[in-house]
């Protein structure tokens, strides 16, 4: 063996050793440490080390539906709910299947039937009151009703009186002209009809999430259980709603190069190798070229609870991965990130704007071994991605702590519990992570992270439970509690943060909302002036009220 191979093998061992020591290594051991990087065999390839953490804040955008609180859009039909067909006389609901376009417009209607859809469904009038203006090509006629109803109308153009307090508004496709069916329905918000086209988002979003990093977009491609599989099936500008596939990758990049944000994109499991390739393309085409992009592979592989869990598990399985459908997963999740990144490369002519990541359960470095080790997944990427929740998960019953004891706590008393024993949990986290993410060379990254007080198996449905973990998201000791964790975060060498969630109505199912309301006072909530003080302090040029 060549003096060469000697040295690197006895550098790949020494690594080894050292990683899971090096915030107690000297001086010189921290420079070995840091020289060395990536493996060693890497090392005498030419590559480059592991870049140094840089502590920054992303966010993950909340999900495009109707009860959407964020109002990212002005156009509030680009959140309206699918079409719903209704028969006269009929209950909710039980009109026949509708005749739709590509893009989701009604065709045509039986006789008797009608269409409907919801926008705003916000409770407490959190959404703006006024004159909103209907815009339409096509001929037939259009109904508002709920919380709206027409005060002037002309062919193309309806002008509508909303008022938020009365909750949702309706709107009614009543007839359409099969040969020039109604479509492209925009139904803008007062004060943006003269710029909608040219600003479609809501200057208050853009001001709100001014100055951060990266916006991750899992929950606006409707990762989770997608269902696209070729780049034909992805949604588009023209799409009838953003609902049901998501929002279109134009508008995603859009914000990007607006906000000067990089872009994290979940590719959906069931996607092609065309698709991928399409997808970075158009990225690649578009994304302002100073800005970088994250790219995953779906979301959560190794949670069961989603169907690409379960799909991926049965096809490792179909390729001889492993026996168990679980551990099949993680190994799918490493072969098909590979050709995924090198598909990415491939469009883009290289890895310097790519930031290849390979995402795992927080809780679980045997997981995270597993999927960086197969077929030496490791070596094709730059990232492990975690999300490190000071979790706090309250079953109806089990052998643990469970909603019958919760529901006698004071405020006080879950506030020492989330102190004193989730977040040094969470905190363990992070340092087996960054163990993990040492010994393979790669930064560590939070794909989500933030507090995650909820009720589960039937303890979601203690309603004394979930006020209490309301009443503590919005205690200023929450705020302390978060100054705490990013610190911790800093301290373990962590590198960029995606905080779940931006804005969302807290329920039974989480408070995952750093603020609940587009119109929320932020200096109301301590998740949200804690975590965007965290990254004034970092140096982004965040707006703190």
């Amino acid at each position: 063996m060549s003096i060469a191979k000697d040295l690197a093998k006895l550098l790949c061992h020494l690594r080894r050793l050292l990683a899971p020591r090096v915030l107690a290594l000297p001086l010189a051991g921290l420079m070995l440490w840091l020289w060395v990087g990536r493996p060693a065999a890497d090392a005498a390839e030419g590559e480059a080390t592991a870049p140094q953490p840089r502590p920054k804040l992303g966010i993950n955008l909340a999900g495009p539906a109707d009860w959407n609180t964020e109002l990212p859009f002005v156009d509030v039909f680009r959140l309206s709910r699918p079409w719903v067909s209704q028969r006269e006389g009929q209950p909710w609901g039980k009109g026949p299947a509708l005749d739709l376009d590509e893009h989701g417009w009604v065709k045509s209607l039986e006789p008797g039937c009608y269409a409907e859809t919801l926008m705003c469904t916000i409770s407490g009038g959190h959404y703006p009151s006024g004159q909103y203006v209907i815009l339409y090509e096509g001929k037939g006629e259009l109904g508002v009703g709920g919380a709206g109803k027409i005060a002037a109308q002309s062919p193309g153009r309806i002008v509508a009186d909303v008022d938020a307090a009365k909750g949702a508004l309706f709107l009614q496709l009543k007839k359409t002209d099969p040969a020039d069916y109604i479509r492209n329905i925009r139904v803008i918000m007062p004060g943006f009809e003269e710029s909608f086209r040219r600003d479609p988002f809501h200057p208050a979003f853009l001001e709100r999430w001014q100055g951060v990093a990266c916006f991750r977009f899992m929950d606006w491609m409707e990762t989770n259980n997608s269902k696209i599989e070729h780049w034909s099936d992805r949604p588009t500008p023209e799409s009838a709603t953003f609902c049901e596939k998501g929002v279109p990758l134009e508008w995603m990049i859009d914000l990007c190069n607006r906000q000067q944000a990089d872009a994290w994109f979940c590719m959906p499991h069931l996607a092609d190798d065309e698709y991928v390739r399409n997808f970075a393309q158009l990225v690649k085409d578009r994304l302002d070229p100073k800005l970088r992009v994250y790219v995953e592979y779906s979301n959560e592989i190794w949670n069961g609870m989603f169907e690409q869990s379960r799909w991926a598990g049965q096809e490792g399985m179909r390729l001889g991965f492993a026996e168990k459908p679980w551990e099949a997963a993680w190994r799918y999740t490493a072969y098909r990130s590979i050709r995924m990144f090198t598909i990415w490369e491939e469009v883009f002519g290289g890895r310097g704007r790519l930031v290849r990541v390979l995402a795992t359960q927080a809780a679980n470095p045997y997981v995270s071994e597993r999927i960086c080790e197969f077929q030496d997944a490791y070596r094709h990427a730059d990232a492990l991605a975690i999300a490190p929740y000071i979790s706090f998960n309250v079953p109806a019953a089990g052998e643990k702590i469970r909603a019958e004891t919760v529901e006698s706590w004071s405020l006080e008393q879950l506030m020492n519990h989330v102190e004193n024993q989730c977040l040094p949990e969470a905190t363990s986290w992070i340092r087996g992570q960054r163990e993990v993410a040492g010994k393979f060379g790669l930064r560590l990254i939070a794909y989500e992270g933030g507090q995650h007080l909820v009720g589960v198996a039937g303890g979601e449905n203690n309603e004394t439970v979930t006020r209490l973990f309301h009443q503590a998201n919005r205690d200023p000791r929450m705020g302390r509690i978060y100054e705490r964790y990013f610190q911790a975060w800093e301290e373990n060498g962590g590198d960029l943060f995606c905080y779940f969630s931006s804005v969302g109505q807290w329920s039974k199912w989480g408070s995952w909302g750093m603020l609940e309301y587009y119109d929320e006072d932020p200096r109301s909530s301590p998740k949200f002036m804690a975590t965007m003080g965290w990254a004034k302090k970092l140096g982004q040029p965040v707006r703190l009220p």
